[in-house]
């Protein structure tokens, strides 16, 4: 490829950090799938070890109580698994699209990391959640306990892809392909 085209090094640079954020994310997600498909039942284990470890103080004694919050942990575990392939995926996408529309480095690089970085903390919040629960009596306090990583991780992701709808409008209207001129 010559220097000209868009996805030289050149024009890539601005959005390199969030493009890494968001493999590792991919990287995360099918790290996951395979210590899943290797561990299950330790795992399992493990979470109705937490459960039982409290089943006095959070549960009643009441094992019924337990399961289903156990039951949920491994659904948020998986959880966690899928959201890091698509949103990492998702963070890896929009930031090409970032450099296809032409957009000013500082934007891309801000925008690419936000996606990346929201990815991540959004995929590693449902895991932690899942390994929280059981140890916490419920699905409801492991959540309310990782909000500081959940909100803001959400929201980077929903505004950096707001953000990419937006220039994307822009220059449909604009009707030359570029998002922004300014460089």
């Amino acid at each position: 490829m010559s220097a000209a085209t868009p996805f030289s090094a050149l024009r890539l640079a601005p959005v390199l950090p969030g493009l890494c954020v968001g493999v590792l994310t991919m990287l995360f997600g099918f790290g996951l799938g395979g210590l899943f498909g290797l561990n299950e039942d330790i795992i399992k284990d493990r979470l109705s070890a937490d459960a039982a470890a409290v089943l006095a103080t959070a549960y009643g004694n009441d094992e019924a109580k337990a399961k289903p919050v156990v039951e949920k942990s491994w659904a948020y575990m998986q959880r966690a698994h899928l959201h890091a392939g698509s949103l990492g995926t998702v963070a890896v996408a929009l930031s090409v699209v970032l450099v296809l529309l032409g957009t000013a480095a500082g934007t891309a690089r801000v925008l690419s990391l936000g996606l990346g970085a929201g990815s991540f903390g959004y995929s590693l919040f449902w895991m932690l959640a899942g390994f929280r629960a059981p140890g916490l009596g419920g699905t409801g306090a492991a959540k309310e306990s990782l909000e500081w990583l959940a909100m803001p991780s959400a929201g980077l992701v929903m505004l950096g892809t707001v953000s990419v709808l937006v220039l994307l409008v822009r220059a449909m209207l604009r009707g030359d392909g570029s998002a922004d001129t300014a460089r």
